[in-house]
């Protein structure tokens, strides 16, 4: 497609006095990383909710593909090609890693997944083959999923969110908590879902190294509002946002064009 996949557009909430989101803008392009920084406080996950349907927009507008958006619930997005992972682990812990993903892919049976034999699931079967394979989960597909790692737990999450084969993935945190190996598998699995398979993808996340070294667009939150947006040199060269958040440091890293 021509154009950007997803169009934010004066996008605001209100939750009584408080602004927690005001009159932000901006675009995804298909098959990019799209960052959204800020300091606790600044409206990051909020801003999330109201793109992904969790929370109805006081003002503004959600366009996914020159479609309005704006307001729907969260299956009628993953229906229209947007899924979300989210800051806080969610998982069926009790049960196995395989039926972690097979429930999220029944969603490609289209309402009829959930009525049949498992044998003739034959789109959701093959979606979950699909992930455990690229995932690399091929040895733990029969541990439960509160038995594995927490890296193991965030990577399951993320397969999870794509086994409905969305266009445009939001990561919520996706490397919180994780060690530094784990962070650094997180950052090779997300730029090669952009750079390989074409997956455009929005993500919140605190660490502005990771940041800096994994996006092609970087947004800035602040008190609810964007404070600066564009490439990471760009942002890092930003003095507003150089004060806030970067001090002295000049980091930019491997995008997909690097």
């Amino acid at each position: 497609m021509s154009g950007p996949l997803l169009q934010v557009l004066g996008l605001g909430v209100r939750f009584g006095a408080l602004h927690a989101v005001q009159d932000v803008s901006f675009d995804v392009q298909p098959g990019a990383i799209t960052a959204v920084i800020g300091p606790n406080g600044a409206g990051k996950s909020t801003l999330f909710n109201l793109i992904s349907g969790a929370i109805r927009p006081g003002s503004g507008s959600v366009m996914l593909e020159g479609r309005e958006l704006t307001g729907a619930a969260p299956h009628q997005m993953l229906a229209a090609g947007l899924a979300r992972s989210f800051q806080i682990t969610n998982l069926f812990f009790e049960l196995p890693v395989r039926e972690n993903l097979r429930l999220a892919a029944q969603f490609l049976e289209r309402g009829q997944g959930l009525l049949r034999p498992l044998s003739r699931s034959h789109l959701a079967q093959a979606r979950v083959t699909e992930l455990i394979e690229h995932f690399g989960f091929a040895e733990k597909i029969d541990e439960l999923a509160g038995s594995l790692s927490h890296g193991e737990q965030r990577r399951l999450e993320i397969a999870v969110a794509l086994a409905a084969r969305p266009r445009l993935l939001l990561l919520d945190e996706p490397t919180q908590g994780m060690s530094h190996a784990d962070t650094r598998e997180t950052e090779r699995l997300i730029r090669g879902l952009a750079c390989q398979h074409g997956l455009a993808i929005l993500l919140v996340e605190h660490d502005v190294d990771l940041v800096m070294a994994l996006s092609d667009h970087v947004i800035v939150m602040h008190q609810g509002r964007k404070l600066a947006e564009g490439t990471p040199a760009a942002v890092r060269a930003n003095p507003s946002v150089q004060a806030a958040y970067f001090g002295d440091k000049h980091l930019v890293g491997e995008t997909c064009s690097n």
